[in-house]
């Protein structure tokens, strides 16, 4: 599937509201392959989409060129950035029925892959759909029906602060390896930077790529 080919309309979301706490410094702004994170992701995903916004502060990435939504519950975690993506969506109607929703700190998804993730979503009778690794569930890489919205706000205003606590309380499609393997030749399909040792491993991964 190409993206010309994508049948309905498909917003996405990258989530850029963290702390960064364990990273030192704010993760979607560092370098990667000669571009920020941030644009580098929002690229890929517009691949498989329609539109990308950001979900985080206008006054820190709004330099970069691109649409930002501030997270309604800052400093309370990914799944408040995801309602608030989903609530964005619903309100604004035109951004479509499904929003893939990504976190800022993995260098190494592909279009492809989000090309197919979308896919399955859009022949899913789910409220989510999810790929499952070797680590278990990856909620920062996933489909939410914008529908969903008010549901998962109520459970996140009930407490809820896990996104895979949040996903019980949707149905949900689980992609396992059968569905990712394909995509992920280097075994890095999912791989996520939390501190700078990552990320100096991943600028190591960049260049090994280019040798």
């Amino acid at each position: 599937m190409t993206r010309k080919e994508i049948p309905a309309q498909i917003g996405g979301f990258v989530l850029a509201g963290g702390g960064s706490t364990r990273f030192g410094q704010d993760k979607a702004l560092v370098q990667i392959r000669d571009e920020t994170l941030l644009v580098r992701l929002w690229s890929v995903l517009r691949e498989a989409t329609d539109s990308v916004a950001i979900i985080g502060s206008r006054e820190k990435y709004a330099r970069l060129g691109v649409e930002c939504v501030p997270d309604r519950w800052p400093g309370e975690g990914p799944l408040g950035g995801i309602v608030t993506a989903l609530l964005a969506a619903e309100n604004e109607g035109h951004r479509g029925e499904w929003q893939l929703i990504v976190g800022c700190d993995m260098p190494f998804l592909t279009g492809e892959w989000l090309e197919y993730l979308v896919e399955r979503a859009q022949a899913s009778n789910a409220e989510v759909v999810a790929p499952k690794s070797a680590h278990g569930l990856e909620p920062l890489c996933a489909c939410w029906r914008a529908s969903a919205a008010k549901k998962l706000q109520r459970a996140f205003e009930g407490g809820v602060r896990k996104v895979t606590e949040g996903m019980k309380h949707l149905t949900m499609e689980v992609l396992d390896e059968t569905h990712w393997k394909r995509f992920d030749s280097a075994g890095r399909l999912f791989w996520n930077m939390n501190t700078p040792g990552d990320y100096e491993q991943a600028k190591r991964m960049v260049e090994a790529e280019r040798a």
